[in-house]
């Protein structure tokens, strides 16, 4: 392999140089994600036998060197038992990364399905809903308007938001990287109030208005007909069935970066 330099006995060559940046870059990764943990520390005592066991090798300190032995060959069972939790979250970045996503079902498939569900059921209950799904960008002040949640997305939880006497109803859920972010959020109105003839109320104006501002898609389950809209772009979208709703949601969500390259910052991985 190409040689960097030398130094002695020592050869540092182009291969030991991809070898230290892998390494490293392991380390790093380990390290943000158990930063302002106990595991971090435990990481880093970890690191610190492991350079000793290697520095005792080097310099041929026998006594410390066996007993560092004993030390790094159990380290890889502790390890696993110590970070399993962090193991578990490292794997799952992992299997998101575009190269491995092909062979695993799609997140976005999963968020459909619960939106599709959800929309359906709150239109035959005639409960009112305002749902944003963002593509790209983050909406954050509109996040902060309301009540931060980070909780797994499912249509239990989405029907008892958006249940007429929830503290929770009256406003918007914000989903983001496929997490409930927040919920009674605040949006901001579109100068619409009217679409195609039809009046629109303060719910469809909201839901309207956020689209026309932000790279998102709304969901807007009418509270008096229990008419299902969609809202993109400044457009609107009125009376889809179950069936339409799945198609256009994933025609607007194919197109987006968001769900198709990654499932953005794992907001409840960093929670945890």
């Amino acid at each position: 392999m190409f040689e960097i330099f030398n130094i002695g006995f020592l050869s540092f060559t182009f291969l030991d140089l991809i070898d230290i940046v892998i390494v490293t870059f392991i380390i790093y990764k380990i390290y943000t994600l158990t930063r302002g943990s106990i595991a971090a520390q435990i990481f880093l005592g970890l690191i610190i036998v492991v350079l000793l066991s290697i520095l005792a090798q080097v310099i041929n300190l026998k006594a410390l060197g066996f007993l560092l032995k004993l030390i790094t060959d159990i380290w890889v069972i502790a390890f696993i038992i110590l970070f399993q939790p962090e193991i578990r979250r490292i794997l799952v970045q992992i299997g998101r990364t575009p190269p491995f996503r092909f062979f695993f079902r799609s997140n976005k498939d999963d968020l459909i399905s619960i939106l599709c569900q959800t929309a359906d059921e709150l239109s035959n209950l005639q409960h009112g809903a305002l749902i944003v799904i963002v593509k790209s960008v983050g909406i954050k002040g509109v996040a902060e308007s309301g009540i931060l949640l980070r909780a797994r997305i499912t249509k239990e939880l989405l029907k008892s938001i958006f249940y007429p006497k929830s503290p929770l109803h009256d406003g918007a859920v914000i989903i983001q990287d496929n997490v409930v972010f927040a919920a009674r959020c605040t949006l901001p109105l579109s100068s619409q109030t009217s679409y195609n003839g039809i009046n629109l109320g303060m719910r469809h104006r909201a839901g309207l208005g956020i689209s026309e501002e932000a790279d998102v898609v709304t969901i807007i389950v009418s509270e008096e007909l229990g008419i299902i809209s969609l809202a993109e772009k400044g457009k609107l979208n009125r009376g889809l069935t179950k069936e339409k709703l799945k198609e256009e949601l994933e025609h607007s969500l194919s197109k987006s970066k968001e769900y198709n390259l990654k499932k953005t910052s794992d907001i409840i991985s960093n929670e945890s």
